[in-house]
């Protein structure tokens, strides 16, 4: 099993801070106005206080999520199929046959490429969960496998699927 480059969890932790900060900016600012604009008789300072603890924890478990996740996400290429573990609280598992397989794509957004990785998309036929995604990969693994891929696939053609 391959695992992802190393250099994707940083980008992982500093999403969920960004995601995170813009939840707490909400969730606090919320509270503040909600203290502002109205007469309740509680302490204006627990609503804040309440709403700034929660936006901490958030961090916190978004962080740690996002830190943990570089640890269980693996793929394989397989003889007839693209295998992939991931998921910390709920572990997924896809397996994707190369016949089902529509097109491969390589992605490369301003945070990879500031990184030096890129992201495989694997769009397949079917109506549930109609791509599949491989990020943190360096953008010459990228290629690599998204050629490979390409080949399988085109040589998977007039197989059965099921």
């Amino acid at each position: 099993m391959e695992r992802l480059n190393p250099r994707v969890r940083p980008v992982w932790v500093l999403l969920a801070v960004v995601r995170s900060a813009v939840f707490g900016a909400l969730v606090v600012g919320g509270a503040l106005a909600f203290t502002r604009g109205t007469d309740v008789a509680i302490d204006d300072s627990l609503l804040v206080r309440g709403a700034l603890a929660l936006a901490i924890a958030v961090l916190i478990y978004r962080v740690v999520i996002a830190w943990l996740r570089y640890s269980v996400w693996r793929f394989e290429v397989r003889a007839d199929s693209l295998y992939i573990e991931r998921g910390v609280l709920t572990r997924v598992k896809t397996v994707v046959p190369f016949v089902r397989v529509q097109h491969v794509d390589s992605q490369r957004g301003p945070i990879e490429r500031s990184v030096g990785l890129a992201t495989i998309v694997v769009y397949t036929a079917g109506s549930r969960s109609a791509d599949v995604a491989i990020p943190g990969l360096t953008p010459e693994r990228a290629e690599e496998l998204r050629e490979e891929l390409r080949r399988l696939a085109i040589e998977s053609e007039g197989e059965d699927a099921v």
